[in-house]
């Protein structure tokens, strides 16, 4: 086991890069932190390339099981690296997901949408209603944002999330014959009109301007959940909810 004691070590440099988006895209390595994300990525293969340790931590046993290489590091080391308010003493470097689609039932597109909490709610619910796959369009926050994967709690690993054009996509799925359901407040239905069904695709879209009139234009039909007291709308990870917990069957 290494140990490393200063900030100005230069593996300390490399992984605090790893908090840039560039540079993550680059390398193709993204930083988790704490211990249930961590418990989480150990489940599959060849993820987690690196465990940082503070000093003094007690984790579980299994944490050292294994060939992962483990550095311990000084509490300014570690302090310099995490970017949560109650750090539980452990990160770890993993690989980038790559998922391959074969087929796919249950489609959640995303466009745009900005916020990292938001996105991670929406994945982690996603993978909570049994979604397949999630896509994320053009102008949508990085999926390895720190606070993007801490939302996720751990539903980053279970369910592929996937950089795409939602065009491209929408398009392929129509020529699937499976039915785009765009979310919006205009030329939209009730959202309970539309009954359950075991394959479809939700479209949703940005906090403030929400799904692209472009993107709307090439639904099948749109939904909207009404509002029945004096607020402008929903978030969209709550709205995400209901549209997914109602559309699968």
């Amino acid at each position: 086991m290494k140990r490393i004691a200063s900030t100005k070590n230069e593996r300390v440099k490399e992984w605090k890069k790893l908090q840039s988006r560039k540079k993550r895209e680059e390398r193709g390595l993204f930083l988790i932190e704490g211990l249930h994300l961590i418990e989480e990525a150990l489940k599959y293969k060849s993820i987690v390339q690196e465990l940082i340790v503070l000093e003094g931590a007690k984790l579980p046993n299994h944490f050292f099981e294994g060939t992962i290489p483990t550095t311990i590091v000084s509490k300014e080391v570690f302090s310099l690296l995490s970017e949560t308010d109650s750090p539980q003493g452990v990160m770890a470097v993993c690989k980038q997901l790559r998922w391959e689609i074969d087929y796919a039932k249950k489609w959640l597109l995303i466009d745009a949408v900005q916020d990292p909490g938001n996105l991670g709610t929406i994945i982690r619910t996603a993978d909570a209603a049994g979604m397949d796959v999630v896509i994320l369009g053009e102008g949508t926050v990085d999926l390895y944002n720190s606070k993007t994967i801490r939302a996720t709690q751990g539903s980053i690993f279970h369910l592929p999330v996937i950089n795409s054009s939602l065009k491209q996509i929408i398009n392929k799925l129509k020529e699937e014959k499976i039915p785009v359901f765009g979310t919006s407040i205009k030329n939209a239905v009730f959202y309970k009109e539309i009954p359950p069904s075991e394959t479809f695709a939700l479209l949703v879209g940005n906090e403030g301007n929400g799904v692209s009139k472009e993107l709307l234009d090439m639904t099948d039909q749109n939904l909207h959940i009404p509002i029945y007291g004096k607020a402008e709308s929903l978030n969209v990870a709550v709205a995400s909810a209901i549209f997914m917990y109602h559309l699968r069957k």
